[in-house]
């Protein structure tokens, strides 16, 4: 099985089950986009590591094991504008996004840097392959 299909079967899992149609993920994948404001894949490690939770989000690039990360974390990590944004594209509470991203975020981040390295053409890959199963 290729990577390709290792992390299209990833994301059909972090969905849930809702037939492709999570509006969070959705709003992450745009969040995460090169073009973006918060600066693509890269610049949402820097931003967890700049707000003080840089051996967390590490974890979730490295080869190693994933370390938890809580709601609170969440919101330090991206800041109240980048959670506000999110949840406002997702259609759902900052309590309710910051609760699904705690369980989302460190799968993604693990699953889009399986050298342990950030590639944009992996992620590039992905968003593309989310983007489908959405149907956009």
């Amino acid at each position: 099985m290729g990577l390709m299909d290792q992390l299209g079967q990833a994301v059909g899992g972090m969905m849930g089950g809702q037939g492709g149609q999570n509006p969070l993920l959705q709003a992450l994948t745009s969040l995460m986009g090169q073009q973006s404001s918060i600066g693509g894949l890269a610049g949402l490690v820097q931003a967890f590591q700049k707000n003080g939770l840089g051996e967390i989000v590490n974890s979730w690039v490295s080869t190693g094991k994933n370390l938890p990360v809580t709601p609170n974390q969440i919101e330090q990590g991206l800041g109240s504008d980048v959670l506000k944004q999110l949840a406002g594209q997702a259609g759902l509470s900052s309590d309710t996004t910051k609760t699904q991203l705690a369980g989302l975020l460190p799968n993604l981040v693990d699953k889009l840097t399986p050298n342990g390295r950030i590639e944009a053409g992996g992620l590039d890959q992905l968003l593309k392959l989310v983007q489908g199963k959405m149907g956009t």
